[in-house]
């Protein structure tokens, strides 16, 4: 049985949720997102990658799945933000207003790959 190629959203889809995973792992292990360098504070990031990696493996990166899985992502993303600036993480360093713009272009970028993935989905869900 064959198997369509990729839709030009699916690529698309999974090149910017690649490049937001990219440059959280950068972020958070190089520069860090939370507190000065080094913070260990920025390995809870890593929850976000392997809510990514548990789901793509789960929906066997079919389109649907993955936009579901990307908007796991996103919610993860915004709960480690919300939790780092009412504990005050990070502070002197990161204070509120960074932390949540930084977050916000993670969830923004997660949640356009969603929307793209839905797309490629041609705007149905799959059955699994």
């Amino acid at each position: 049985m064959r198997t369509a190629p990729p839709s030009t959203a699916y690529r698309a889809a999974l090149g910017l949720a690649l490049f937001a995973s990219l440059i959280l792992i950068w972020l958070s292990l190089g520069v860090g997102i939370i507190g000065a360098d080094g913070d260990r504070t920025n390995l809870v990031y890593g929850g976000v990658l392997l809510v990514g990696l548990a789901g793509a493996f789960v929906v066997r990166l079919r389109a649907a799945g993955m936009a579901r899985t990307l908007v796991a992502m996103a919610f993860t993303q915004a709960v480690i933000a919300g939790v780092a600036v009412l504990a005050g993480w990070g502070m002197p360093w990161s204070p509120p207003v960074e932390l949540l713009t930084l977050n916000a272009g993670f969830i923004a970028m997660f949640l356009g790959s969603a929307w793209l993935f839905q797309r490629g989905a041609h705007g149905r869900l799959e059955a699994r």
